[in-house]
C-alpha cells in the first residue's frame, strides 16, 4: 500500500470519527434538558420545607352546590350581597334530618349554586342543615351571578319551584323576592364581576434546548410547586389550609403522561394567577414575577405574553400597578380577593 493510500485511509477514518462525534454532539445538543440527580432524601426534604402543614390543594366552591370549604371559615353560606334569598316560615321547628331528607338532589339551579340554611333553634345562628339540630326557620338562596353569567328568568323560576317543594314537604311558607328585581340585581353584579375579573398568565419559552417533563417538575418543585390534580399541572399551595392555590403552572399534559417523561420535549410553560381567588396578603403577583424570573434564569427561558411577545420589566410593573387598583375596587365592594364571597362569585 502506497503512502498516498495510507494517508487517504487515515483521513477517511478521521473524517468518519469526526462525523460520528458531530452526530453525538448534535444529538446531545438537541436532547431535552434532563433533571439533575437528587441526593437520596433531598426531594422529600425540599417538599417538607415548602409545603404548609396538612395542605388541601385547589379548594374552590364545589360544582354541585354551596359547600363549606374545609378551612376555618365557618360563615353562613348565603349572603344577600351575592344571593337571592327566600325565607321559609315554619309551622313548628323541624329537625336537621328532616331538612336533609327533603332537600333537592341537585344543589344547582341552571348554572348557579343553590343552597339551604336553617336558623338553629338553640343559638339563633344560620347554618347548613345538620343532623341532631333543630331549626325554627329556613332560608333558600341562589347565586345572582358567577362566571357563567347572570341569573336569568328561567333559573329564577327553577329556584322558586325547588324552594316551594321543600317548603311544602316541611310544612313551611316561602316568601320570594320580586323576580324582575332579582334578575336586575344579577345583571348588575355580573357587569361588575366581568369588569373586575382578572386571570393573569405569563409564558416561559425555551430559548434554545427544549425541556423534559422531569426537568420542569424539578425546577418548579424547588420553588414550592407540587403536583396538581390534572396531568401537566402544578400548583403553589396557599399558606392557609383549605384555600385555593396561589399560583398554577402548566405544561403539555401529554408530556406528563408519557411512558418515558425524560424523552419528552417541552418548549413552553405557563404560570397563572386567578386574582379573585387569592388574598392580596399572599402577594401572589410578586410571587408570580419572582417565580417566572427565577425559572427563566435557571432554565434558559424567555418570559413572554400569550402571543409570544417578550414581557419587559416595565410592562410587568404596569400590570402590578393595575392590580393594586383592582384590589381596592374589590375591597370597596366587600368582595375582597380571596374572601369566601369573591371565590364564589368568580367561579
Amino acid at each position: 500500500m502506497s503512502k498516498l493510500q495510507i494517508g487517504l485511509a487515515i483521513a477517511g477514518v478521521l473524517l468518519l470519527a469526526a462525523l460520528v462525534l458531530h452526530g453525538i454532539w448534535s444529538a446531545r445538543r438537541h436532547q431535552p434538558r434532563q433533571a439533575d440527580p437528587e441526593p437520596e432524601g433531598a426531594a422529600l426534604r425540599d417538599a417538607e420545607a415548602t409545603l404548609p402543614a396538612d395542605p388541601v390543594l385547589g379548594a374552590v366552591p364545589a360544582a354541585d352546590g354551596l359547600l363549606l370549604p374545609p378551612s376555618a371559615e365557618k360563615k353562613p353560606l348565603l349572603d344577600p350581597l351575592i344571593d337571592v334569598l327566600a325565607t321559609i316560615e315554619l309551622e313548628h321547628p323541624v329537625s336537621g334530618e328532616a331538612v336533609l331528607q327533603h332537600m333537592p338532589a341537585t344543589r344547582r339551579v341552571g348554572s348557579k349554586p343553590y343552597g339551604i340554611e336553617g336558623l338553629h333553634q338553640a343559638d339563633g345562628q344560620w347554618e347548613p342543615p345538620q343532623p341532631g339540630h333543630r331549626y325554627s326557620a329556613l332560608q333558600a338562596g341562589v347565586q345572582l351571578a358567577n362566571r357563567a353569567g347572570a341569573l336569568n328568568e328561567i333559573e329564577y323560576s327553577e329556584f322558586v319551584v325547588k324552594t316551594q317543594a321543600l317548603a311544602d314537604a316541611l310544612g313551611g311558607t316561602p316568601e320570594f323576592p320580586d323576580m324582575l328585581d332579582a334578575v336586575a340585581r344579577g345583571r348588575e353584579l355580573d357587569a361588575f364581576a366581568s369588569e373586575h375579573d382578572a386571570q393573569l398568565s405569563v409564558t416561559l419559552r425555551a430559548r434554545h434546548t427544549a425541556w423534559s417533563a422531569g426537568y420542569v417538575q424539578q425546577h418548579a418543585a424547588r420553588l414550592g410547586f407540587v403536583a396538581g390534580v390534572l396531568p401537566g399541572r402544578m400548583v403553589l399551595p396557599s399558606s392557609q389550609p383549605g384555600q385555593p392555590p396561589i399560583l398554577g403552572l402548566q405544561y403539555d399534559p401529554q408530556a406528563a403522561l408519557a411512558a418515558d417523561p425524560s424523552m419528552t420535549a417541552i418548549r413552553d410553560v405557563m404560570l397563572s394567577l386567578d386574582v379573585a381567588q387569592v388574598p392580596r396578603s399572599e402577594q401572589p403577583y410578586v410571587r408570580l414575577r419572582e417565580a417566572v424570573k427565577h425559572l427563566a434564569e435557571v432554565m434558559d427561558g424567555q418570559i413572554t405574553d400569550d402571543n409570544g411577545q417578550p414581557l419587559s420589566s416595565d410592562a410587568m410593573d404596569l400590570i402590578g400597578s393595575e392590580l393594586e387598583t383592582l384590589y381596592d375596587k374589590l375591597d370597596a365592594r366587600e368582595l375582597s380577593a380571596g374572601s369566601l364571597l369573591a371565590r364564589r362569585l368568580f367561579s
